[in-house]
C-alpha cells in the first residue's frame, strides 16, 4: 500500500497503459480520478476497481480541452483536498506517411499528445507548488530514441515531452515538485491490432533483451516507482521500458 491516502489524476485510464496504472495505483491505496474520451470504458474501469475494494472516479472527457481537465481537478480537490500524482499518459498513434501528412492531422496528434500533457500539468502544478511536494509522470515512447516511419507527428510529439520534463524538473525542483518521463517499448495493448501485424510484433520482440512482450503492468510498475518515496531523489529522468530494445 505504497500509495496510502494519495490522490492521483491518470489520463487515457479507459485501457491500455492507462488502465493498468489506475488499478495498480488503487490496489496501492490510491484514489484514483481517471480521465478518458471513453466513456463507457473509463466507467467500466473505475467500476471494476471500486468493485475491487479501491477508490476510484470515472470523468468523461478530451485531455484537448483544458476544461475537460479542469472538472477532474476540481473534483479532486473538492473531495480530498489535495492533489499528489499527475500521470500525462493519453494519446493516440496513427501510422502516417509525412507526404500524406496535413496540418489538421498535424494538429491533432500534437493537441492530443502535448497539449494534452500541458493542460494537466498546468492545471495541477498551483496546487502541487502550494502544498510544496508532488509527482508528475509523463509518459513518451521508445520511438523518440529510433525515429521510425510513418510516425514524424507522433514521434515528434512524444519527443517533445522529453524536453517539457526535463525542463519543468529544473523549475519545480524548488517547491518540491519531482517530474519524470516513462518511454515505453512495444506495449501488449488492444489497439495495437490496428497498427501492427502479428509478423510485426514478432520482429519487435526479437531486438529486445527480455524474450516476451512487454504488457501495460510493467510499464504501471514504473510509474509506480516513479510515485513513490522509492524514487525521492529523482528528478528529470527518462525512464526506458521496453524489455531492454533500446539501452538508452
Amino acid at each position: 500500500m505504497r500509495l496510502e491516502g494519495k490522490v492521483a489524476i491518470v489520463t487515457g485510464g479507459a485501457a491500455g497503459i492507462g488502465r493498468g496504472i489506475a488499478e495498480l495505483f488503487a490496489q496501492h491505496g490510491a484514489r484514483v480520478f481517471a480521465l478518458d474520451s471513453n466513456a463507457a470504458g473509463i466507467e467500466q474501469v473505475c467500476g471494476e476497481i471500486r468493485g475491487s475494494g479501491g477508490v476510484a472516479r470515472a470523468f468523461a472527457g478530451d485531455v484537448r480541452r483544458a476544461d475537460d481537465m479542469g472538472k477532474v481537478v476540481e473534483a479532486a480537490i473538492g473531495e480530498f483536498g489535495q492533489i499528489d500524482i499527475l500521470i500525462n499518459n493519453a494519446g493516440i498513434y496513427p501510422r502516417l506517411s509525412f507526404l500524406e501528412m496535413t496540418g489538421a492531422e498535424w494538429d491533432r496528434i500534437h493537441d492530443t499528445n502535448l497539449k494534452g500533457t500541458y493542460h494537466g500539468t498546468r492545471l495541477v502544478i498551483p496546487h502541487m507548488v502550494e502544498k510544496r511536494s508532488g509527482k508528475i509522470v509523463n509518459i513518451s515512447s521508445v520511438t523518440f530514441f529510433l525515429g521510425l516511419r510513418n510516425l514524424t507527428h507522433y514521434i515528434s510529439s512524444k519527443g517533445a515531452i522529453v524536453g517539457f520534463t526535463r525542463a519543468l524538473a529544473r523549475e519545480m525542483g524548488p517547491h518540491g515538485i519531482h517530474v519524470n518521463c516513462i518511454t515505453p517499448g512495444a506495449v501488449e495493448v488492444e489497439s495495437e491490432k490496428a497498427v501492427a501485424t502479428p509478423e510485426q510484433v514478432a520482429a519487435i520482440v526479437a531486438l529486445q533483451s527480455l524474450q516476451r512482450r512487454i504488457v501495460p503492468l510493467d510499464i504501471a510498475r514504473a510509474c509506480l516507482f516513479l510515485c513513490t518515496e522509492l524514487s525521492d531523489g529523482l528528478t528529470g529522468q527518462t525512464l526506458n521500458v521496453d524489455g531492454g530494445w533500446v539501452m538508452h
